[in-house]
This record gives C-alpha cells, sequence and structure tokens, in this order.
C-alpha cells in the first residue's frame, strides 16, 4: 500500500460559531469536508495545508498546532492515509473558488452541523468546541 498524507485546516469565523467547509465534487454525489489535501513531495505538513487552503477557497492562512491525526486505508486504490488536521486563522484573501472542477462551495457553517461532515471519532462530538491542540513539531529540516 502506498501511503498517502493529507492536510486539513480548521477556521473559525471571527466570532468562533462556524467553520469553513468546501464541498468537494465526487464521482456521482457531492460532499463537505475542511479544506485541505495531499502533501506534495518536497512539502512539509503546514506548507501543504496553506497551499491547500489558498487553492480552494482563496482564502490566506496562518496554520497553527495539531487538531486530530487520523488514518485509514483505502483498500480499492490501495492508499494507506493519515490525515493530519490543523487550527489554522484566516490571514487574508477572499473566498474565490480556484478549481471548480474539483470544489463546488465554500461556506461558513455552524459548528454543529460541521461536525457531522469531519472525521472524528464517535464518542467525540463536541471537540470543536474543546479546540484542545497539540504542539506541531518540524525537525530537522
Amino acid at each position: 500500500m502506498k501511503r498517502v498524507d493529507v492536510t486539513y485546516v480548521l477556521l473559525f469565523d471571527e466570532h468562533e460559531q462556524n467553520v469553513l467547509m468546501v464541498k468537494n465534487k465526487g464521482t456521482g454525489s457531492s460532499y463537505y469536508t475542511l479544506p485541505g489535501g495531499a502533501v506534495e513531495q518536497g512539502e512539509t505538513l503546514k506548507q501543504a495545508a496553506v497551499r491547500e487552503v489558498k487553492e480552494e477557497t482563496g482564502l490566506d492562512v496562518r496554520v497553527g498546532d495539531v487538531f486530530t491525526v487520523g488514518e485509514a486505508f483505502f483498500e480499492e486504490r490501495e492508499h494507506h492515509a493519515i490525515f493530519f488536521t490543523f487550527v489554522g486563522k484566516v490571514i487574508g484573501g477572499e473566498i474565490n473558488i480556484s478549481f471548480p472542477e474539483e470544489i463546488e462551495e465554500v461556506t461558513w457553517m455552524a459548528l454543529d452541523q460541521a461536525e457531522k461532515y469531519i472525521h472524528i471519532t464517535s464518542g467525540f462530538e463536541g471537540l470543536l468546541m474543546d479546540r484542545n491542540t497539540v504542539p506541531y513539531i518540524l525537525r530537522n529540516r
């Protein structure tokens, strides 16, 4: 299986009542996720997170600590995906969909509604409200 690293960024609005979500176009259906995507060769996780948010939403962000780490096995693609979700802050830009063939919508969504789409293990409802993080440490770069 090929390992694939994926970064997401959890972004709150200025009142910290809503989370920025993107509606991705998928095969046969659309679905919401946090903005993010695959890490490219030579990128750090944070660099990938900043790039992906810019590409998907048009917004400039500063990425902070790690919110969650998860993984999944996609047997049909032969991928072992590791998902790194960071907490970030919008520092500029305007919402703009650069890749309409991939992204259908960018929207601020209420926390309780967004939690339904964010793949956090069952039993962790309310995690978005807590906002506990752990530091991201880049060594030897």
